[in-house]
């Protein structure tokens, strides 16, 4: 029994591939912008995060986003931002509900759904991992 999943090679596979993980990689990016501007320290202080952690999230979002749009290291970006992403849902948004437009984790949950997917899918065939073929599998 094959139990590994096989896309067929198709172009417009390949395309929607890339977009899903280029455009979750550009929300990131635009995201982790303010979180570079001092006044987010005061933010994390409010809901109980040291405010040493504001570099460390910012980075980690804005290479992380860079590295989905290029689709290099995809997993491990992946897997922080699975982190990242539960954090926001159970940590911030989980006393206002699920509803987006109450402040939930509506949308949150959506972008988890998605990094999900790239984990469990790889890079793709439109990414630098896919070129450079000498990069372990655990890496893409």
């Amino acid at each position: 029994m094959n139990t590994e999943a096989a896309f067929k090679e198709n172009v417009l596979h390949d395309i929607t591939h890339w977009g899903i993980r280029a455009s979750i990689g550009v929300i990131f990016i635009v995201h982790s912008l303010k979180k570079f501007d001092p006044s987010w320290q005061e933010w994390l202080i409010s809901i109980g995060i040291p405010p040493e952690m504001q570099l460390p999230i910012a980075l980690a979002e804005f290479i992380g986003g860079i590295f989905l749009v290029v689709g290099v290291l995809t997993r491990i970006t992946g897997t922080v931002f699975t982190a990242i992403l539960l954090g926001a849902i159970f940590h911030i948004r989980w006393e206002n509900g699920f509803f987006i437009s109450q402040g939930g984790w509506e949308w949150d949950l959506v972008m988890l759904a998605a990094v999900l997917v790239i984990i469990a899918a790889g890079p793709g065939r439109i990414s630098i991992s896919h070129i450079g073929k000498k990069i372990p599998r655990f890496l893409q």
